[in-house]
């Protein structure tokens, strides 16, 4: 058991939201919250762990169905994860709380509370990559993923190539989005720094919203971003429902960057979703 120590001034709630206390709690953890004069926060995420301070490659399966999970397990194993299941989304933020896992593969259809609620819990205190398991055709269900944190979706039925691909993609991104400050792709390249775009050391020429476009994509390598997370994050909350201005821009954008506009490599469509930006030219299998 480990002992989690948080210093706060004011309401826990500040730092301890209802959801990590008691994932915390029902992983067998001491919670100690010590009142200060100061805002002091202690909490260590690594002690989320039962093994502290290790580095593991664990990952949590949050699904109902035995067959997928035993599935997963076997695609998983046979790449050195350490497996742990879940069959409901409680038992599954108790064994993410327990295992500090460094991959979650969540359905959305639980028995006991909705996937979607599974992930806004989840990320109320974990980034931890989540890739979301759907049945085909449940648009409307990925794009709510999407939006409430999910790093990338595989449709039901799946082949496990695609399956690994993706949760590679997924992991990739755990670097923090500070650490992408030049983007190289060809001769095509991109100082976040500096806010220079060239190609073959020649300088294109973008708007300020085609910046921003861009710099959203470079920000996020090989994740859905749906169409309303980009308008939200371009042009704001009232420009949620205004696909056309992205559909406008993007290409625009796939114009000045793209080697061949008509084929774009680099902001690939993901029909009735949005845009996964790919900073290399394969596919996944």
């Amino acid at each position: 058991m480990a002992k989690v120590l948080l210093g706060v001034t004011g309401s826990v709630a500040a730092i301890l939201t209802p959801s990590l206390y008691s994932a915390l709690k029902q992983a067998g953890h001491e919670v100690k919250v010590v009142a200060t004069k100061a805002a002091l926060y202690f909490f260590d995420p690594t002690l989320l762990d039962g093994n502290a301070g290790q580095r593991n490659q664990a990952a949590v399966i949050i699904d109902d169905e035995v067959q997928i999970r035993r599935l997963l397990r076997v695609a998983l194993e046979n790449e050195n994860y350490q497996v742990h299941e879940a069959e409901t989304g409680q038992h599954g933020l108790v064994e993410i709380a327990n295992r500090k896992p460094a991959i979650i593969l969540l359905d959305l259809g639980l028995p006991d509370m909705d996937g979607l609620l599974v992930l806004k819990r989840l990320r109320e205190w974990s980034e931890v990559p989540v890739l979301v398991l759907s049945v085909r055709d449940d648009e409307a269900g990925k794009v709510a993923a999407l939006d409430a944190g999910a790093d990338d979706y595989v449709t039901k039925p799946f082949s496990t190539p695609e399956l690994l691909a993706r949760l590679r993609a997924a992991q990739r991104k755990t670097r923090t989005a500070e650490e992408i400050l030049v983007f190289k792709h060809g001769d095509l390249v991109v100082d976040l720094t500096a806010h220079v775009v060239t190609r073959a050391n020649k300088e294109i020429k973008l708007t300020a919203t085609e910046y921003a476009l861009l710099r959203l994509f470079v920000k996020n390598p090989g994740r859905v971003l749906t169409h309303r997370y980009i308008l939200r994050e371009i042009w704001g909350p009232k420009s949620e429902e205004h696909r056309q201005y992205l559909r406008v821009y993007v290409t625009h954008l796939r114009q000045k960057i793209e080697s061949d506009p008509t084929r774009p490599r680099l902001i690939r469509t993901e029909s009735g979703i949005g845009y996964r930006f790919h900073p290399n030219d394969q596919r996944p299998d």
